[in-house]
């Protein structure tokens, strides 16, 4: 987790020309999420939000499964990243917690249907300095593709 001073989340040059992991982990790991759900569909990822507890900040989002889980770090266990994410935001806001929420993977995009989920408000890729979906494809371009899902006999 990343927290970016708020000048720089409000100036659209700044905003981009942070490196992409920061850039995919404080502000847009939506597009990142979209990007990879749009390149591997049917292998039973979906888009989860961590959705903080009323009173506080630090969205997230990833694309998930059962098993595994996609954002700027690449790939983790889905339980794992989880974790981390709680342990890294009491780090900066103490008492932080949250739900885990699934979304339809058209809302990573769209800022009407985004807006439709109390306490989510979400940049459509367009609405950054330049669309920000090239660069979420481009970031996974870094990574393997994810492993298979496992299926018992």
């Amino acid at each position: 987790m990343y927290v970016i001073a708020k000048s720089v989340k409000r100036d659209p040059g700044a905003r981009w020309n942070l490196p992409d992991r920061v850039f995919f982990a404080a502000g847009a790991c939506h597009i990142l999420a979209w990007a990879f759900l749009e390149r591997y569909p049917g292998l039973g990822f979906g888009a989860l939000w961590l959705k903080p507890a009323s009173g506080f900040t630090g969205n997230h989002i990833v694309a998930a499964r059962d098993d595994v889980a996609f954002d700027y770090h690449g790939y983790s266990s889905r339980a794992g990243l989880i974790a981390h994410a709680r342990r890294k935001a009491n780090r900066w806001w103490p008492g932080w917690s949250c739900t885990i929420q699934p979304l339809r993977p058209e809302v990573l995009v769209s800022e009407a249907l985004s807006r439709r989920h109390e306490g989510l408000w979400l940049r459509e890729p367009g609405q950054f300095l330049h669309d920000a979906l090239p660069r979420a494809r481009a970031f996974l371009d870094r990574f393997p593709e994810p492993p298979a899902l496992e299926t018992t006999p």
